[in-house]
């Protein structure tokens, strides 16, 4: 991978197609990746994050990353300069009433310019320091096992089998398995699965896919357990993320 640099400072909004793609690329600021409508993912070499609207994406200065949209998508992105503190790493943050609404004004048709505009930035700066990290990313093992159980998983994230049967599959204990992602994803098997089965609901979701029909595809035993689940990683429910059917 050899990332675009993007020096320039373009404007902010990108309407996106389903299924749409902004190729590898780093940046010399500071950004935040923000779909006002539509779905996000975003991947760099350290994972994935799928962002829906309510959400946005920090991108510090120099991560390379690439965009695919899922659903008709407009990519909205604001840029800090670098010296402005902001987040170390990539990160999903809430999007609150207030940054919604600066957001947009700095990247409509009508955006402001000089000082005003560096007024609104610092705004979403100041809200930006107001909210706190989600756990929404979904990190990459390195090892090859690994590597092989995800792929499946990415292939039919409804695949029940357990860590110890990925384990015949791949040739590995489920002992070491277990450790190895604790240790390459701080976290456990179940919570990864978990973690990968929502990203893959939200751009089901994106398309236009039924809740019924999600839960089934994304291994949930009901539209109820589906629910909860979803709602207590985002915080409301599928139906309010559910783009148009295709």
């Amino acid at each position: 991978m050899s990332p675009t640099r993007h020096d320039a400072r373009p404007a902010g909004l990108l309407p996106l197609g389903h299924g749409e793609r902004v190729d590898w690329h780093d940046h010399p600021h500071h950004q935040l990746a923000y779909p006002s409508h539509g779905v996000l993912q975003v991947s760099t070499d350290a994972g994935t994050w799928v962002v829906p609207p309510y959400r946005a994406v920090w991108l510090p200065a120099g991560v390379a990353h690439t965009h695919q949209a899922y659903g008709p998508t407009q990519l909205r992105t604001v840029n800090f300069d670098r010296a402005v503190a902001g987040f170390a790493e990539p990160a999903v943050l809430a999007v609150s009433p207030l940054l919604r609404e600066v957001v947009i004004a700095l990247t409509g048709k009508d955006a402001p310019s000089g000082e005003r505009r560096r007024n609104l930035e610092r705004v979403a700066m100041d809200q930006l320091e107001q909210v706190e990290e989600l756990p929404l990313r979904l990190p990459l093992p390195a090892d090859d096992r690994l590597r092989a159980i995800a792929a499946a998983l990415a292939d039919d994230p409804a695949d029940q089998r357990t860590l110890a049967e990925f384990g015949r599959a791949v040739g590995a204990s489920e002992r070491t398995l277990s450790r190895l992602f604790r240790r390459q994803t701080s976290m456990t098997f179940p919570q990864w699965r978990t973690q990968m089965r929502l990203q893959h609901a939200l751009i089901l979701l994106a398309t236009g896919a039924s809740v019924t029909s999600v839960a089934a595809a994304c291994g949930y035993a009901g539209p109820s357990a589906f629910i909860q689940a979803f709602q207590s990683a985002f915080g409301s429910t599928p139906g309010r993320f559910r783009g148009p059917s295709t």
